[in-house]
């Protein structure tokens, strides 16, 4: 991805000024609902290693595997509780569209976060039918 091009994240940034730094290690996610905007752009884009760094320790898998037939295409992002500056603990609410196999689908997940070391980790997540 060019820093130039539309962030994935759907902020309307160009991804150089947006979730590119995040992902580089140039800055910190400030919010939860930055970071979960951060993780999808890593998804869409193939960054593994930045969804795991940001995975807190407590839960995160031993290893993340590519699937090369999974394109992430769209965020929306539904509901956010709390996550802010100043805050421990935060929920994001969002769907995430994809194409696999030449079919559209979409992951429907509530996501906790937390900040461990003034740092913003995604936790765990509920998935909707």
């Amino acid at each position: 991805m060019r820093p130039t091009d539309a962030c994935p994240c759907g902020s309307g940034d160009p991804y150089g000024g947006c979730c590119g730094p995040l992902h580089h290690g140039e800055r910190h996610a400030e919010t939860a609902e930055r970071l979960m905007r951060s993780r999808f752009s890593a998804y869409a884009v193939g960054d593994l290693e930045y969804v795991w760094r940001t995975w807190h320790p407590r839960s995160r898998p031993d290893a993340l595997t590519p699937d090369a037939s999974l394109e992430w295409t769209a965020l929306e992002v539904l509901d956010v509780v709390a996550g802010g500056a100043g805050d421990e603990t935060g929920e994001v609410e969002f769907r995430a569209h994809y194409l696999q196999d030449r079919r559209s689908g979409t992951l429907h997940e509530r996501s906790r976060f937390v900040v461990r070391a003034r740092q913003w980790f995604y936790v765990d997540g509920t998935l909707f039918e």
